[in-house]
């Protein structure tokens, strides 16, 4: 089937490119990407996200990490606090 196109003038130079590379006709080059590009999936694949991990060190004596959330609230509270007295 006969169709007009317009496309853009660096990917005709690549399309022109790879054909002349391949030896293939420019049609056969042409519908060979079309075909590649349809058949790809439309999500790109991605690496899994990782998250690096760090060591802190060791464990402060008397910290019991089991209760870290309970530590956190009350640095928080105490921060809040301070900052009403403040009048911040």
């Amino acid at each position: 089937m006969r169709t007009t196109l317009t496309i853009d003038d660096v990917l005709l130079r690549q399309l022109r490119q790879k054909a002349l590379d391949s030896g293939k006709p420019f049609k056969q080059v042409v519908n060979e990407a079309l075909r590649a590009g349809l058949n790809t999936p439309a999500v790109a694949r991605r690496e899994p996200y990782r998250c690096p991990t760090f060591s802190i060190g060791a464990v402060a004596a008397g910290v019991d990490l089991t209760k870290a959330n309970q530590l956190a609230a009350a640095l928080e509270d105490e921060a809040l606090i301070e900052r009403l007295r403040q009048g911040r």
